[in-house]
């Protein structure tokens, strides 16, 4: 099984892509204030996200990192997203939402002229009627964030091309810009990490699962960044490994001869001792000439503080200093027509200018999990899985779960019929798009805000 993010077809098997791919599963009773989206497993699993909670829990800043690819109207899939971004600035953390013009000029052939277009006028318009506040939001472009291109190519100093093509599935046809382009989104990801864009802390990407392939790419790069390992022993406790590279071996003291100078390593072993210390934690043995601290009063939960500690010291040091990327994952809702949703079939999506009208006709003729009479219908029941409208509700309009599982049994039991379940969908769909188009109507003016 393999995830392209710019082309992934319908996915099934969710159990299979966590095991393969080694995601952890969300448990919705653990986390504050849930969602429908979690508490109904939409919001399905994640890369690291305790580090996060645990951040908001001890009152510390994290952020959110967002992006939005160009090239098309935005629908309901999207909203997803940011419906997730807002969720975690209603936590505390702040939002920073990238404009993906240079992939999308890279992939898709866009100018930067029209990818600004569709940004303001598809996107960060909706925005404004979606809740996120623009006192926590910065919303960019790609082409005028140099630093994102800068922290790409540092970035891509640790990958290497037969590493892109194991997780792109790159081949000899493919374009260089199209190369660059997640390198690019490499550097959207850590740059909220620098000091002028918020400073050290956890960021977690919200996403759909074809666009884990960005999300192990840079994890992976950023770990082999950091100057410090933080690593579980067979003891169970920690142990401090120092990561010697081309740029630090003078400072972690390696001679020009490659021997150790023992002075600089005695002195570079105290300091990391004494950030661990700073984050509460004494019992330590050390072997300065392996390079090596053991902590034997810390264990995998205290991991990210001994972490943070190590990073701020590496950037003390000169060293980037940056955390992995946290990511949680949601299911694609299914498209209207049975398959997968695209902006550039409208007839498989609801966009969010879409009129009243347009709703209604497209609910009405969405795929069905109906029978193809009433009689039998009232006899077998209805399949939710694959219903449309039903899908629709447990996705995007019907936010009670009481309900949902009332209309559910119904459609199931066969005394809901598939014209009044539809029925449902279009009250629900209608009255949630009216009352959003008032909202963006009312909030057009937040636009420059966001950009600001």
């Amino acid at each position: 099984m393999e995830i392209d993010p710019w082309a992934s077809k319908g996915i099934k098997n969710y159990d299979e892509i966590c095991e393969k791919f080694g995601l952890e599963k969300i448990d919705s009773s653990k986390l504050p204030n849930p969602t429908h989206l979690h508490r109904r497993g939409i919001i399905f699993a994640h890369r690291d996200l305790d580090s996060v909670l645990n951040a908001r829990k001890s009152g510390k800043s994290f952020g959110v990192l967002s992006g939005l690819m160009p090239s098309g109207q935005m629908h309901l899939g999207h909203k997803m997203v940011i419906d997730q971004a807002k969720w975690f600035q209603d936590l505390g953390g702040d939002v920073t939402i990238a404009v993906a013009d240079l992939e999308a000029h890279a992939t898709r052939g866009l100018s930067l002229e029209k990818c600004r277009k569709y940004a303001v006028e598809e996107y960060i318009s909706n925005y404004a009627g979606m809740g996120l506040n623009p006192e926590k939001t910065s919303i960019y472009f790609q082409s005028e964030r140099s630093i994102v291109q800068k922290m790409g190519f540092t970035l891509g100093t640790k990958t290497n091309l037969s590493e892109m093509e194991a997780i792109y599935g790159f081949s000899g046809n493919t374009s260089l810009a199209h190369v660059q382009s997640p390198l690019v989104q490499a550097g959207d990801i850590v740059h909220p990490q620098l000091d002028e864009y918020g400073g050290l802390r956890p960021i977690v990407v919200p996403v759909g699962i074809d666009q884990d392939p960005h999300i192990r790419l840079t994890r992976g790069m950023v770990s082999k960044t950091n100057w410090f390992n933080v690593n579980n022993n067979k003891s169970g406790n920690l142990t401090i490994g120092l990561s010697i590279q081309d740029n630090n071996q003078e400072i972690m003291g390696i001679r020009s001869d490659g021997g150790i100078d023992k002075n600089q390593r005695k002195m570079i072993i105290d300091r990391a001792i004494s950030a661990i210390n700073k984050a509460g934690y004494k019992e330590i043995n050390s072997n300065p000439k392996h390079g090596t601290i053991d902590v034997k009063d810390a264990n995998t939960e205290n991991r990210a503080e001994i972490q943070y500690e190590l990073l701020t010291l590496e950037r003390q040091l000169g060293g980037m200093g940056l955390m992995q990327p946290s990511s949680t994952y949601h299911q694609f809702a299914v498209g209207m027509t049975g398959g997968k949703m695209s902006s550039s079939q409208p007839e498989t999506t609801i966009f969010l200018n879409d009129s009243m009208k347009s709703i209604e006709k497209k609910i009405k003729a969405s795929f069905s999990g109906g029978q193809s009479t009433i009689e039998e219908h009232r006899s077998k029941g209805g399949n939710p899985e694959i219903d449309v409208a039903y899908q629709y509700l447990r996705y995007f309009f019907e936010e009670d779960d009481n309900e949902l599982n009332k209309i559910r049994e119904e459609y199931v039991s066969g005394e809901l019929l598939t014209g009044e379940i539809k029925a449902i969908c279009v009250d629900k769909a209608t009255t949630w798009m009216k009352t959003h188009h008032e909202l963006k109507d009312q909030n057009q003016h937040l636009v420059k805000d966001f950009l600001n």
